[in-house]
Formats: C-alpha cells, structure tokens, sequence
C-alpha cells in the first residue's frame, strides 16, 4: 500500500460546518489518518484541520471507500460523537456494486470478524474469537454480471461490508484485498458511505449527512 499511495487532489468537498461538528466528502484514495512514514502523511483528517485547526477525529473510512465522514469541532463534540458510534446510535448506509446477482433482495449478514494477522490488515470470518459484526443488506438494481446493493452496518468493524459480502460469495467491484479476476477489474473500489444519522452534541437534534454515489 506505501509504494503506490497516490492520493487525489480533490478539493474539500464539505457537507456541513458548524460550532460543533464538520461534515465533509472523503474521496476514494485518500487515508483518513496518516500512515506511518512521511509518505503517507497527506489524509483527510490533515485537509479537514488546514481548514478548520480545531477538527478532531471521531470515526474513519478506509482508504478505498468515498463519502461521508464527520469531525468535532471541539473535544465536547468528540466525546459526544464518539459515544454515539460506541454505543450504535448512529445510522450509517452505503452503496456498493458487488459481483453477480446478490439474491435474495433484503437479508442479513451475521458473521463474526477478526484480523487476518498474516495478511493484515485484511480481515476474516472467525466464529471462535471474531468480534460480532451485523450488516443488512438490499438489493437496489441487479443483472447477471453485478448487483448495486444499500448495505446497513449494525457494527462497525474494520472491513465489514467487505469481508461479509465476500461471504455471501459477492465481492465489492474493484476491491484490492477481497476481489479476484474480473471482479477486481474496476477503477476504485465500489463502496460509497452515502448518509450518516446522528445527533447534534448541542441540544441532541437530529441530523443527516447525505453524499451522493460518484459511480
């Protein structure tokens, strides 16, 4: 991953800024965090604070996946954000295009997850020390060769939607650790964080962040 990290130079695409929390459009290549070493110090997370010197981090995406993430603006915001996501009350929905034709239309992934250590930082299924990981899933549009599918973690785990849609045997399109032959054929990998619920550290109001699929 060091070698070939060449981030995009897209500009900050900002959903909403205010006095507690900033939501921006992460776009696929881009870290969230840095990396270990000089050469993976350009992330997200360094754009979002040129822009905004207080942003603090609260959750992150992979570095493949585009869209949605949010930052605090103050470290009230940060410890009232992260507990949300510790303790699931936030809403998160993806898109994915994935191989073949995922049937049936709705379902449920219920597979535990664990690191790979070998081959981290992939991530496997593991029903004897995995940690519970739960992903809902519908099928939007389908044909023989892909499927473009709404996919709803219930957990966070690192690499879910990736690993529990190769279990299902339909790999996210484009992926670089999960996919292989023609599934792997894509430009990027195919998963879009596209709308993130939460509520505001500031008086508890609900809130929705939306950015729409680039593919």
């Amino acid at each position: 991953m060091s070698s070939d990290y060449n981030p995009p130079s897209d500009p900050l695409d900002i959903i909403h800024a205010d006095h507690e929390l900033i939501s921006v459009n992460k776009p696929s290549g881009l870290l969230s965090v840095p990396g270990k070493g000089e050469h993976l110090a350009d992330c997200l997370i360094t754009r979002v604070q040129a822009a905004f010197p207080g942003a603090l981090l609260v959750h992150r995406l992979d570095r493949d996946t585009s869209g949605v993430m949010i930052f605090a603006a103050t470290p009230h915001a940060q410890r009232h954000l992260g507990l949300q996501f510790e303790k699931r009350q936030t809403k998160k929905a993806y898109i994915a295009r994935v191989f073949g034709r995922l049937e049936p239309k709705t379902g449920t992934v219920d597979l535990p997850l664990i690191v790979d250590w070998p081959n981290r930082p992939r991530q496997m299924v593991c029903h004897e020390t995995g940690k519970q990981a739960q992903t809902d899933w519908k099928v939007l549009k389908a044909a023989d060769d892909e499927s473009r599918v709404r996919l709803f973690p219930k957990t966070g785990r690192s690499h879910q939607l990736r690993v529990h849609m190769l279990a299902l045997g339909h790999p996210i399109l484009g992926d670089p650790f999960y996919a292989t032959g023609a599934a792997l054929s894509h430009p990027r990998l195919m998963l879009h964080a596209e709308e993130l619920r939460l509520r505001h550290p500031d008086g508890g109001k609900g809130m929705r962040f939306f950015a729409k699929a680039p593919f």
